[in-house]
């Protein structure tokens, strides 16, 4: 850690590498506003493993997940960010009634910083089916955002996996670009909505499979079918599909809000905007967002969380 770091009280800490935390830090550091941003594992969050993402604004030709992130960290530098690729493991909040709260993070090596408000953007993790060759697969066939991908595959045959909300979206979206949808559910029934559902057993190129379990995935370089078994007769089905989409939920990475920053029962932050029920504690991003969970939406939450910790760090002096 720098000794610029050491010692310092700052007025906001950014936890969390992705499109929340980094908009958060540019629109912070142009406020003038002494901040730093802790990255986390994985700098630059999910997006990192999407080799092409051609519906963010601004890049006629698409641009690769790593080097928007790129982007966004060098512009975040440019206007005085510290980035610094540390972990925060946990976070002490100051209840002090009569002066501004002064929270405290404890990084993952032990280095405690003092901070007068706090960015969370931690953004959340894909669940996965943890099966064989699953992670090998990973952009190379297996997707975990249809509007990201699903343009690529058009007339091809793919696989959604899941039966909520997210599934039916996902393979309503992939029906207008594809020849034929498989829809995987390892249940009896579709969990999704119910004006979802009539609009997915409608759609032609729609197929849906009930209580299956994907057992494995096959391909080497790329994917090229998916191993099922059905769980009331015990057979195995085969699906040669270019392409499948998880869509069986997400982790929010909230474990350091735990116990006193308030969840959902998914485990997402609670918030109204970007605030929290802590005060100089805000949320940006997926670890907030159960819904559109696009690079865009977090961008823009980010931008959102810095205007109102620099509201709140003007009302507090006031």
């Amino acid at each position: 850690m720098s000794s610029r770091v050491l010692g310092q009280i700052f007025d906001c800490i950014i936890i969390g590498g992705g499109p929340a935390g980094y908009t958060a830090a540019i629109y912070l550091a142009r406020a003038e506003i002494k901040h730093i941003l802790f990255t986390g594992f994985q700098p630059g969050g999910q997006l990192i493993s999407t080799k092409k993402i051609e519906n963010y604004p601004g890049f006629k030709d698409g641009i690769s997940g790593y080097n928007l992130m790129e982007s966004f960290k060098a512009q975040s530098e440019k206007f005085g960010t510290q980035v610094k690729y540390n972990s925060v493991v946990k976070i002490k909040i100051n209840r002090k009634p009569k002066v501004m709260n002064m929270h405290e993070t404890v990084l993952d090596n032990s280095l405690k910083i003092k901070t007068k408000a706090i960015i969370i953007a931690t953004g959340a993790n894909t669940r996965y089916l943890n099966i064989e060759n699953e992670k090998k697969l990973i952009g190379k066939g297996l997707y975990t955002c249809a509007n990201c991908d699903g343009y690529f595959f058009k007339e091809k045959k793919v696989a959604v996996i899941g039966g909520g909300d997210k599934a039916a979206e996902e393979s309503i979206y992939l029906s207008n670009i594809c020849k034929k949808v498989y829809i995987i559910i390892r249940d009896n029934k579709m969990k999704a909505s119910k004006i979802l559902q009539k609009q997915v057993v409608n759609i032609n190129n729609v197929e849906i499979f009930y209580n299956h379990k994907v057992r494995k995935l096959i391909g080497k370089q790329k994917l090229q079918a998916i191993y099922c078994k059905n769980r009331t007769n015990n057979r195995t089905y085969l699906f040669h599909v270019e392409a499948i989409f998880l869509a069986i939920g997400q982790i929010p990475n909230t474990l350091i809000c735990k116990p006193n920053i308030k969840l959902d029962k998914d485990g997402y932050i609670i918030t109204k905007s970007t605030i929290t029920n802590i005060p100089g504690i805000f949320a940006a991003g997926d670890v907030q967002d159960s819904s559109y969970r696009q690079a865009i939406t977090s961008a823009a939450s980010g931008c959102i969380s810095a205007i109102e910790v620099e509201k709140y760090l003007r009302t507090e002096v006031e």
